[in-house]
């Protein structure tokens, strides 16, 4: 009739999160958390229990790492999943936090205690060669805004859209306006979406612009300062969506520096990062503008920004402009220039694909551009955590992890099977070489970082003749 719980069968637990918590513990992560968020807890005998730091980052963290969007469906995914709880430190009966409490948490704790974790994450790329810190790329892309276009109100009065649709249509000498004319009104209007006279009543921050697929929509803009040489994001900004790349990309690299002066202040990553202040900056063509040139010059740091056609310049005696036009001309048409600007669409687009499509976070579920950073400041934390992991395993997330186990079962098998009987090299790479090599090269697993998967794949070019 009666089981106890510690008799009950226990699940060894996912591999993936399994490595990840390892790492985590191992450099002492929960201690780590509720140092930094003590000041946001009280001792209180009524409402809602709390739950640990270390538990909401982890939660967080799942969000990136499972590709889900809202809180809401975090929670609900690591109710679901025993490998999930075990991941978060809970027993089989016990019941893990609903999303009120996740986002509560949220709310309680400032974005600025996010940022030190998102920090905290970054020492551990130092620790494992994974942060460069000279050469730096930045790159935004626009995330859809949790509010609708027909919801925003005029700044002046506060009437909604309709309203002064139907105020207009009214003055023009249309006593009853039907829909029909209300929208024949609103295309000929010139200026109907100014973010000057309109913003959405629960979400000031948000802006009206135009998405990459050509829709307009209220959206936030979010920049990257990523580093060249691993791909690691060193600085996260949301900023304005109607904001232009020559006004952001300032707060940017402000933001990337400071990460990378943290970096070295600290005693435990001093010695990786010693002398890595940023001293290249790796842009496409909406960042080139003469005042960026030239101040960038000035601090110091060489820049390698595509140039847009802009015919003949005439520059007027404003030589200091041209100078910084001419020089940064020079190094993208270099060798190192070429280079570095074709490796940018791999390490600035990936990136986005990785946390905002695959991820999950192209479209918000909160509002208020303080909530939404505190959330990117940890999905982007998971995303330099998966560099981590694809270091040590291979892969960066639990899905890419199923392929590997299955590329790793099939080559053991096929070792087994040549020392069980075939005694010909050609018959065994003719029995191994199709399956084997089809299914590896189409999930791209030959990566020289991965040691066993290296190591494995030349046991089989030795014993099978594979190639």
């Amino acid at each position: 009739m009666w089981i106890a719980t510690d008799e009950l069968p226990r699940t060894r637990g996912h591999v993936f999160y399994d490595a990840v918590n390892k790492i985590l513990k191992g450099e002492g992560f929960d201690a780590f958390a509720e140092q930094e968020c003590v000041r946001f807890y009280k001792s209180a005998t009524i409402g809602r229990p709390s739950i640990a730091p270390g538990v909401y980052f982890r939660m967080a963290m799942i969000g990136y790492f499972e590709g889900i969007d809202s809180e809401r469906g975090i929670a609900w995914r690591c109710a679901d999943s025993m490998s999930l709880k075990r991941f978060l430190g809970f027993e089989v009966m016990e019941e893990t936090p609903d999303h009120s409490t996740m986002s509560r948490t949220r709310r309680l704790i400032d974005w600025e205690t996010h940022g030190l974790i998102f920090s905290w994450i970054l020492q551990i790329l130092v620790k494992h060669g994974l942060v460069g810190g000279k050469t730096v790329g930045v790159d935004a892309t626009t995330l859809e805004a949790n509010a609708a276009l027909r919801s925003i109100v005029r700044r002046d009065t506060g009437e909604g859209y309709n309203e002064f649709l139907t105020k207009l249509a009214k003055a023009s000498g249309i006593e009853t306006p039907t829909r029909e004319d209300l929208a024949k009104l609103d295309r000929e209007r010139p200026r109907k979406g100014s973010n000057e006279e309109w913003e959405h009543p629960d979400d000031p921050d948000a802006k009206i612009t135009k998405m990459k697929d050509g829709r307009t929509h209220l959206a936030h803009k979010v920049e990257h300062a990523v580093d060249m040489e691993t791909g690691a994001v060193l600085a996260v900004t949301l900023q304005d969506a109607n904001a232009g790349d020559t006004t952001t990309i300032e707060r940017t690299l402000i933001a990337a520096a400071e990460q990378v002066e943290r970096l070295e202040g600290n005693p435990a990553t001093a010695a990786n990062v010693a002398n890595k202040a940023i001293a290249e900056v790796v842009t496409d063509k909406g960042y080139h503008s003469n005042e960026k040139l030239v101040q960038l010059q000035e601090l110091g740091i060489r820049t390698y920004i595509s140039e847009p056609k802009r015919g003949r310049r005439k520059w007027r005696d404003n030589h200091a402009a041209r100078d910084a036009v001419y020089a940064n001309r020079r190094r993208i048409r270099g060798s190192r220039g070429k280079h570095l600007l074709r490796k940018r669409g791999l390490m600035l687009e990936r990136p986005f694909a990785h946390c905002y499509e695959t991820g999950g976070m192209r479209r918000l579920h909160l509002r208020g551009r303080d909530n939404i950073l505190k959330r990117l400041l940890i999905h982007i934390g998971g995303f330099n955590l998966s560099l981590v992991m694809r270091l040590l395993t291979g892969k960066g997330t639990p899905r890419g992890l199923q392929d590997l186990a299955t590329a790793y079962f099939i080559a053991v098998i096929a070792l087994m099977k040549y020392l069980n009987g075939y005694s010909s090299t050609e018959t065994a790479a003719a029995c191994v070489s199709q399956p084997v090599a089809r299914y590896l090269h189409s999930r791209k697993l030959f990566r020289k970082n991965v040691t066993f998967c290296h190591g494995l794949l030349g046991i089989a070019s030795t014993v099978f003749g594979y190639r």
